[in-house]
């Protein structure tokens, strides 16, 4: 089937591969989980601001929003009110593990089907709720649906989508979010105009893209990876043809076979990521999360109209401000669906840091000088700080909202995907709680001193994209760990140690009782070449009976002068422990640069 048309990049080693329809479709089906998330994500902050809302279920609240003494910064902080938002992602992290092993034993289609169930088991919970505990119930049902389909979308994209593309494709999911939470405050807007049920209509309304969701993924593939992690190969080879529009995939059929034969290697997936060689993605996939939640995205999303009626803006104006908020959040993540696989994700990571900081430190400002208890920020401020606040939503929305899912996503190794994938997501709820559960309070405290928090923030994540983030972008996620981790100047500390110990250790097995010419082309093969060369002097003393050696690492051009450096040449005279003293034999190993030990001699 023809492909779409898509900006290609670079970096990634070539497989047969069009972007097809069905990949395209299968994509955006899936997607709509990240519609149900942001649907909720929205939602909640619009109905939280209703009267009719507050009147049944949070009447201190309503009280204290109509004192004409109030603080400004305190009208809102309540504990219940606030677990009513947070409730649902406390129950996403607690589903999310029971996810990860769902995901792993039934695939990833099962699990996008079981979110939408969850999900509109929460819907109607919600909208038929008559006391607190119905209305808690219905969140803790959205939050296991949230758990499900955060942990099996992005996943399912990752899988599905060629290498070229998956970084825009994965982007789709934040997308969704984006517009679910744009179509959440435009329901909030209209019903906050009917009286006394409006919000029944706003909660209601979550039902809608789970029920889309669950009747699209009955026609959704599953993805070649877990079909062959399930033992269905045979169709597995047939899923992968299609979504790839070429007959010829034998060779990503293969290596997507080789990389589950190593991971059913590991029996214990959670205690494997713990392992050394796992910690650089184990790291930067929850340390991510954190930074994500950290920016004070979600202050915005979840109490927008709350924070806009802080301000001074009136129930319909604070309303229309969030809608415009959302507006900026849809075509700002849409340029990311191009730019990712153009620019890379560390470039956009660092621009938005710079961006985000300068719009949370002014607009902290500004309220801090123009927002007092008691009095109405004026017009003039309280529309600049809608301006801002719109800068660093755009900069977020390009950045760090949909790479916190892309890259989680596709740096885990298969054996340990689900598992690592799992960690990002609670990491990811876990914030999400804290900032949810408490941000109404610590406003009431920190009054506009909570901008400069986040703006520190900011700065800690620009200093961990510049340099200990590696760029990702166009690499197959199966080939992760050999072309970037173990590259990266910081993490590929953590491979060097068991990679030499486990390589030496052939070598040792391999090469006992050998000439020193079968230990180089075997060492060649398998080791980096510093240990290459201290195997073979180690080596070559041991056999001679010798004493430390010396030998010249970087030679002169005239050493070298003559030489094929394509195969590892070994002068060693008539016999294996001829006399070097004449320092005319030599050893030299090949590589990019080529090393040659020269005039090597006794010492």
């Amino acid at each position: 089937m023809a492909g779409l048309s898509m900006a290609e990049s670079g970096g990634g080693r070539d497989l047969p591969a069009k972007l097809t329809w069905q990949v395209f479709i299968c994509c955006i089906i899936a997607a709509f989980g990240g519609l149900m998330f942001g649907y909720d994500i929205g939602i909640s902050g619009g109905v939280t601001s209703m009267d009719d809302f507050l009147e049944k279920f949070f009447p201190a609240v309503f009280l204290k929003k109509h004192e004409a003494t109030e603080d400004n910064y305190c009208k809102f902080d309540n504990q219940f009110l606030q677990l009513f938002t947070s409730s649902l992602y406390l129950a996403a992290i607690f589903s999310s593990f029971i996810a990860s092993f769902f995901c792993k034993k039934f695939g990833r289609k099962p699990t996008i089907q079981a979110a939408s169930i969850f999900f509109l088991t929460g819907a109607v919970l919600n909208a038929v709720a008559v006391e607190l505990g119905m209305l808690i119930a219905g969140r803790i049902f959205l939050g296991v649906g949230v758990g499900f389909g955060n942990q099996a979308v992005p996943l399912f994209i990752s899988e599905i989508a060629p290498a070229k593309y998956r970084g825009g494709l994965n982007i789709c999911f934040q997308l969704l979010i984006t517009i679910g939470i744009l179509i959440a405050n435009l329901i909030n807007y209209a019903t906050s105009k009917v009286h006394p049920y409006g919000w029944r209509i706003s909660l209601g309304g979550a039902a809608v893209p789970a029920i889309i969701l669950a009747i699209g993924s009955l026609v959704i593939e599953e993805t070649p990876t877990s079909l062959l992690e399930r033992g269905k190969n045979e169709e597995a080879l047939r899923v992968l043809r299609k979504i790839r529009g070429v007959d010829n995939v034998d060779k990503e059929y293969a290596e997507i076979l080789n990389a589950i034969e190593l991971a059913k290697k590991v029996k214990h997936p959670f205690r494997n990521l713990m392992n050394r060689s796992n910690r650089p993605q184990l790291i930067c996939g929850t340390v991510f999360q954190f930074f994500q939640q950290f920016t004070g995205i979600n202050v915005v999303m979840f109490y927008a109209p709350v924070l806009f009626q802080t301000m001074g803006y009136g129930s319909d104006g604070s309303l229309l401000s969030a809608v415009v908020t959302d507006l900026v959040n849809v075509v700002s993540t849409l340029v990311a669906v191009f730019l990712v696989d153009i620019l890379g994700r560390r470039v956009l990571l660092i621009e938005a840091c710079l961006q985000m900081l300068a719009a949370q430190s002014i607009m902290g400002r500004i309220l801090a000088v123009h927002l007092k208890s008691a009095n109405i920020m004026p017009k003039g401020s309280a529309k600049l700080v809608v301006i801002l606040l719109c800068v660093f939503v755009s900069s977020f929305a390009w950045s760090w909202g949909p790479l916190g899912w892309l890259i989680p996503s596709e740096i885990f190794p298969l054996e340990t995907r689900s598992a690592g994938f799992f960690f990002a997501v609670s990491m990811n709820m876990f914030c999400t709680f804290l900032v949810a559960q408490a941000f109404l309070t610590v406003l009431c405290r920190m009054r506009s001193g909570i901008f400069f928090f986040f703006a520190a923030w900011i700065v800690v994540m620009g200093i961990f994209a510049i340099f200990f983030l590696p760029e990702t972008k166009g690499i197959p996620i199966d080939e992760m760990n050999e072309r970037v981790w173990k590259k990266h100047w910081f993490w590929k500390r953590y491979y060097e140690d068991s990679d030499i110990k486990k390589r030496s250790q052939e070598i040792q097995d391999k090469s006992e009782g050998e000439s020193l010419e079968f230990i180089v082309d075997y060492a060649i093969q398998v080791l980096p070449e510093p240990t290459i060369i201290n195997l073979i002097l180690t080596s070559h003393m041991t056999q001679c009976g010798r004493g430390n050696q010396i030998y010249e690492k970087n030679p002169s051009p005239d050493t070298i002068a003559g030489q094929d450096l394509s195969y590892a040449i070994v002068t060693v005279g008539e016999a294996p422990c001829a006399d070097f003293s004449g320092g005319n034999s030599e050893l030299v190993i090949p590589s990019t640069g080529a090393d040659t030990i020269s005039s090597v001699a006794d010492e």
